[in-house]
C-alpha cells in the first residue's frame, strides 16, 4: 500500500470566507493528501468587503505547537505557507520548518500579502522584505504581481508584457530555492497566464496558459496555490501543476460568476469531483 503523504498548512483561518485553510485544507485533502493546519490567526471574516471583522494573532501559540509534535515525533512531507498573520511569526515559521519537514520534505511558499497593486490591510514593505527571506527556503514561491514588486521593490502597473514578466521571474529567482510561479500574465488575449521558471534552468522558463473569465474574487490566489501543491504532491511537473491548478480555478469561478450574491469567495467546492479528471 502506498504511504499517504502528509503536509503542514500554515495560514490563518477566515472563520467566513473562502480563503486561506478554509481552502487549503479541503483542496489539498481532496487531492489525498493528509493535510494537518496552524492556523496564524482567526478572523471571523476575511479582510476583503467586509468591515469590523474581529482578528485574533495566534503567534504566541506557535513554539507550543512546535514543541509538543517535537514530543510526539510528527514529521510532514511537505510545509505549505500563506497568509501570515504577523512579522513576528516568521522565525516561529522557520523553527517549525527546520524542526518538522523531513530531510527530502518540500517547501511552498505563497506570499500572500497583496494583490491590484495594494497592500492587505495591515502589511507593509517590511513585512514584505521578510517575507522575501522566507520565500529563500522555499522550493516552490508562488506571487502574483503585485506581491513580486513588493518583493524586488519594483513599482506596480495593471499590466504587464510578457519580456517583462519574464524578468520579474528571472530576479525572483533570487527568493527561491528552485521554481518561480509568477502569475498574473495577461498579454495573451483571453488568456490568464503564468511563468514557470526553475531556478537552475532559467533559459527554460515556460508560459501557462488557461481559458481567462472575466470576473474577479477574493481568495482565488489561495484556491490557486492549494490546487498546485495538491497537483506537485501527486507527482505532476511544475508547469502541468500550474496548469491543474487554473484549470481548477478557471471552473470554480465559472461556478460562482452567476450567483450574485455569492460576493465573497469561488465556489471551489463544486468542482473538487474534477480532481481525479485534472490528474489523469
Amino acid at each position: 500500500m502506498t504511504e499517504t503523504k502528509k503536509i503542514l498548512t500554515i495560514q490563518d483561518i477566515s472563520c467566513y470566507g473562502q480563503c486561506s485553510i478554509t481552502v487549503a485544507l479541503p483542496i489539498v485533502s481532496a487531492f489525498g493528501i493528509e493535510t494537518a493546519i496552524i492556523p496564524s490567526a482567526i478572523l471571523s471574516t476575511h479582510t476583503s468587503g467586509f468591515s469590523g471583522y474581529t482578528v485574533r494573532d495566534l503567534t504566541e501559540d506557535l513554539p507550543g505547537i512546535n514543541e509538543h509534535w517535537e514530543k510526539e515525533g510528527i514529521y510532514f512531507d511537505a510545509i505549505y505557507t500563506g497568509f501570515i498573520g504577523s512579522i513576528e511569526q516568521f522565525e516561529y515559521i522557520k523553527d517549525i520548518i527546520d524542526s518538522r519537514l523531513k530531510p527530502d520534505g518540500l517547501v511552498f511558499v505563497d506570499p500572500a500579502m497583496a494583490d491590484n497593486g495594494e497592500f492587505y490591510n495591515g502589511f507593509d514593505q517590511d513585512f514584505a522584505d521578510t517575507m522575501g527571506e522566507l520565500c529563500k527556503i522555499g522550493d516552490f514561491v508562488l506571487p502574483n504581481t503585485t506581491e513580486a514588486c513588493y518583493l524586488l521593490h519594483k513599482p506596480w502597473k495593471p499590466d504587464f508584457s510578457k519580456e517583462e514578466m519574464l524578468e520579474m521571474a528571472n530576479e525572483l529567482a533570487a527568493f527561491t530555492k528552485k521554481t518561480v510561479i509568477l502569475k498574473g500574465d495577461n498579454h495573451a488575449e483571453g488568456k490568464l497566464g503564468m511563468i514557470v521558471l526553475d531556478k537552475d534552468d532559467p533559459s527554460n522558463a515556460e508560459f501557462v496558459y488557461n481559458d481567462k473569465v472575466d470576473y474577479a474574487s477574493h481568495g482565488t490566489g489561495d484556491v490557486f496555490a492549494s490546487a498546485f501543491v495538491g497537483a506537485t504532491l501527486n507527482g505532476k511537473s511544475p508547469s502541468s501543476a500550474a496548469k491543474i491548478a487554473g484549470e481548477f480555478t478557471k471552473r470554480a469561478i465559472e461556478e460562482t460568476i452567476d450567483d450574485p450574491t455569492h460576493t465573497y469567495g469561488v465556489k471551489f467546492e463544486k468542482v473538487i469531483p474534477d480532481i481525479q479528471e485534472l490528474l489523469e
